[in-house]
């Protein structure tokens, strides 16, 4: 069978397939910094939260949902707005096939669409899988704050990445998806 995929918008009914994808990132590793994975309602309540003002991706491979890709402001104030987080999370088995690319490939042209300048990715390390993957999408080191969480019973480091997607000299407000 050929594989067919898209890569479309998020919507509330995704919710539990986003739950069960994050579930393992959380309660079995330190990649995320979060406690308690959260339910599909919670993971509904959050897309359309960012869906107000950025993407939310996901990606489905022949009807099913393997991965997904959002973005957020960087920082709540106003001068922030030209600064993006992103993150992306793919099914634990599904990994190294290029769905996180795709999906990066996406959102990165829709946040410069959007008038978005420069995107950030924030990594708890060790982590040379997301590391290499954000490397090799043109993410660049950027500091790394060590000891800043703890979590499974140890401290645990984060490493900023970033991406210049455009410097405009004098940004227009940044558009709404």
């Amino acid at each position: 069978m050929e594989k067919t995929f898209e890569i479309r918008a998020a919507k509330t009914s995704d919710g539990a397939r986003l739950a069960e994808i994050y579930e393992p990132y959380v309660c079995q590793t330190v990649i995320t910094f979060e406690e308690e994975a959260p339910s599909a309602q919670e993971m509904a309540h959050r897309v359309v939260e960012t869906q107000k003002d950025f993407p939310w991706l996901v990606y489905e491979e022949n009807g099913k949902v393997l991965g997904y890709a959002y973005a957020h402001q960087m920082q709540a104030r106003a001068a922030f707005q030209w600064s993006a987080e992103v993150s992306v999370y793919l099914d634990w088995n599904y990994r190294g096939h290029g769905a996180g690319h795709a999906l990066y490939a996406q959102l990165e042209k829709l946040l410069k669409e959007m008038g978005v300048a420069q995107l950030y990715a924030q990594i708890a390390v060790p982590n040379p899988e997301s590391i290499g993957f954000h490397h090799a999408c043109g993410y660049e080191d950027l500091c790394l704050y060590p000891h800043i969480g703890y979590k499974r019973n140890k401290w645990c480091d984060l490493a900023v990445l970033v991406k210049q997607l455009q410097l405009p000299e004098h940004p227009q407000p940044r558009k709404k998806i």
